[in-house]
């Protein structure tokens, strides 16, 4: 039987460290898939965002903001890491890479808090994120677009 991925998306709560794990890992590979609408199933219908300075509730909503972030976050590449977690929550880190139209590379660093409902979906998301403007030298994400490689190296791993 296949699962209604608008509804569930497992692994549910409560959260183990391996589930944790596999939970920001999904997030990270959706990210970078950069596929706005797919990535707003991941959330619940009425799910509140706050990210940066703006705040955001629901799919519609966060399919028109992920639209415009990636029209204007070129070259995107994001690495996420568990940070910690509890039954339904999870805490993550996270860097990603990108150039701004004029070619202007940045690494954005930031924290996210997640909360979960029963069926897997995120129900609130809180960043906070920096822009540091980096050198095209200084990119440390040189992976294709899209996924990155299961072999590629954390941010811990790379120093971040």
């Amino acid at each position: 039987m296949k699962m209604n991925t608008d509804t569930v998306r497992p692994p549910f709560p409560p959260f183990d460290h391996e589930t944790a794990a596999q939970k920001v890992r999904m997030a990270e590979n959706g990210w970078n898939g950069k596929n706005p609408e797919k990535v707003s199933l991941a959330y619940t219908a009425d799910s509140c965002w706050r990210n940066r300075s703006e705040f955001l509730t629901g799919r519609a909503e966060i399919v028109e903001f992920l639209t415009k972030k990636w029209a204007t976050e070129n070259e995107y590449r994001l690495i996420k890491e568990l940070w910690a977690f509890t039954e339904n929550r999870i805490a993550v880190r996270f860097a990603y890479e990108w150039h701004d139209e004029a070619g202007n590379w940045f690494r954005s660093y930031g924290n996210e808090n997640w909360e979960f409902d029963e069926h897997g979906l995120m129900a609130s998301r809180y960043a906070s994120i920096n822009d540091l403007q980096i050198t095209e030298e200084e990119r440390l994400f040189h992976w294709p677009a899209g996924i990155r490689p299961d072999d590629y190296p954390s941010l811990s791993d790379l120093g971040l």
